[in-house]
């Protein structure tokens, strides 16, 4: 006899259940890789008497570095004075976080105890020829922002343990942003309902209005006619 083998149907609750790991990670390498872009440095050229700003979305108690420097137009001498900058770093309520004047290079580390987007705005003084400064700008929150090095050093931990490590914390990370994400569009969408009953009640008032002056309009010609007695 031939042994023959029961091949069993796949049901839909198994299908719903693979596309639901295959969406999982999806997301969760969609995430690395934000995680990744956070971590890249800037180069960008700032023109004298100009100020540019960049803004940074940081979720409450996350931890933000940054780094700046001037990169000098003739390479194996100093900055020159005319190539200084001018750094502020603001929250979202304005509070400010960092302030360094006529500068070529700085660094500042913060803890955020708000939420929103967080500002760095680099100014440089005008002067006559105009110049441009070119600027490299590092600026790296959540797990990017983890000194590795230093804990590879206090904890004396091999290689494979310091990337379990830095997985450990990626993953913290990623669910501390979903969650965050979650909260966000929970806000959105109350803002949409509170919106959408606002113009309803708008819509109402102003029909009322119109209903209101027509009736009017009505009314004063129905007397303007009865005075001239052309009714």
């Amino acid at each position: 006899m031939v042994a023959t083998k029961s091949i069993l149907p796949i049901t839909t609750g198994e299908r719903m259940g693979e596309r639901r790991q295959v969406v999982e990670i999806i997301a969760v390498v969609m995430m690395v890789g934000y995680f990744s872009t956070i971590a890249q440095a800037l180069r960008f050229e700032l023109q004298s008497g100009h100020t540019k700003c960049i803004s940074e979305d940081i979720k409450m108690n996350a931890m933000s570095v940054g780094k700046y420097s001037v990169v000098s137009p003739n390479e194996g001498h100093p900055v020159p004075d005319s190539h200084k900058i001018t750094v502020r770093v603001t929250s979202p309520y304005g509070n400010s976080i960092h302030h360094a004047d006529h500068v070529e290079s700085g660094n500042f580390a913060f803890t955020s105890t708000e939420v929103g987007d967080y500002m760095a705005c680099l100014w440089a003084p005008e002067h006559k020829p105009s110049v441009t400064i070119t600027v490299d700008f590092s600026w790296k929150t959540g797990v990017a922002a983890k000194d590795w090095s230093n804990v590879a050093k206090k904890g004396q931990v091999d290689v494979m343990e310091l990337e379990l490590k830095k997985l450990e914390d990626t993953v913290k990370a990623i669910h501390d942003e979903m969650f965050y994400l979650r909260a966000r569009e929970e806000e959105m969408q109350n803002l949409n309902r509170a919106t959408n009953s606002r113009m309803a009640w708008l819509s109402i008032l102003s029909l009322f209005i119109c209903l209101s002056v027509a009736g009017l309009q009505l009314w004063h010609l129905k007397t303007f006619f009865e005075r001239k007695k052309l009714l």
